[in-house]
């Protein structure tokens, strides 16, 4: 069981009803509740978390002849 800082308890506990979650910036933290106060404690993981395999798609662009390159204006083709 992972060990954070309580601030209202001022000291070190584990935390209860962990959750692992992902912070905006990717790295990966752990969110769960003081056992003695019920305080919420959060605590930093180290390194990135690994992006999911279902959510990363590969972009493919399809370039379409006739939207390549729009016409001048003013001009018309010969």
């Amino acid at each position: 069981m992972l060990e954070g800082y309580c601030v209202k308890c001022k000291a070190k506990k584990p935390i209860s009803e962990a959750v692992e979650e992902v912070m905006k910036n990717g790295r990966k933290a752990v969110k769960g509740k003081c056992p003695t106060c019920g305080a919420v404690m959060f605590k930093i993981l180290g390194g990135k978390a690994a992006p999911a395999a279902a959510s990363v798609a590969p972009e493919t662009a399809e370039v379409r002849p006739d939207a390549a390159a729009p016409a001048a204006a003013g001009t018309s083709p010969a």
